[in-house]
């Protein structure tokens, strides 16, 4: 093993951190930081809100889910998407859920299946995203969205879902991994 390959496996040492810009979605902040080989370095981080997202894949049947649709605005269109949103301080994985299904999309899903977690940015962002199935779903009156949504809510054949994944047409990457975790989950 290389002097390289064994400090890939050091931790970085904080030295500084200073707030750059902050709103209720994002904060950004600059650390100096100290590298394994004693340099030092400013390093940029964005921090999402609670540091934590879910998003949920709907199922109204086996083969149908949800989808939400709305505009975009860092990315500039109209997008589909399984409804996600950010943790509320003091919430678990499964009621910010269930709180973002229903108030995105009308539902709350009787049976939750955790289907992986993943940094949504491992090199500039501090967020973690749980994403999971939603299954015997239950229709409820919509709950407040929040005063930026504007969603569209639309019944799509599971095997649409994943071939808008294939051809593109579904951009986020949240929905991206958890269609696909899906899909393999029911062998297509």
């Amino acid at each position: 093993m290389t002097e390289r390959e064994r400090l890939s496996r050091v931790r970085w040492k904080r030295l500084t951190s200073r707030p750059i810009y902050r709103n209720r979605w994002v904060e950004l902040r600059e650390d100096q930081v100290e590298l394994p080989d004693g340099r030092t370095t400013l390093y940029g981080v964005v921090h999402s809100g609670s540091g934590e997202c879910v998003g949920i894949l709907p199922f109204l049947d086996p083969d149908t889910v949800l989808l939400v649709g709305q505009y975009r605005y860092v990315a500039g269109d109209f997008f589909w998407e399984m409804p996600t949103g950010g943790m509320h301080p003091g919430e678990t994985m499964e009621e910010a859920a269930q709180r973002e299904l229903a108030e995105e999309a009308g539902h709350t899903a009787r049976r939750l299946t955790l289907l992986t977690s993943f940094h949504t940015s491992k090199s500039v962002m501090e967020e973690t995203a749980h994403l999971f199935i939603g299954e015997d779903l239950v229709p409820v009156a919509r709950r407040a969205a929040d005063p930026t949504e504007f969603i569209e809510v639309r019944p799509v054949p599971f095997e649409e879902t994943l071939q808008m994944v294939l051809d593109g047409r579904i951009k986020d990457a949240m929905t991206i991994i958890a269609v696909l975790h899906a899909a393999r989950l029911k062998g297509r």
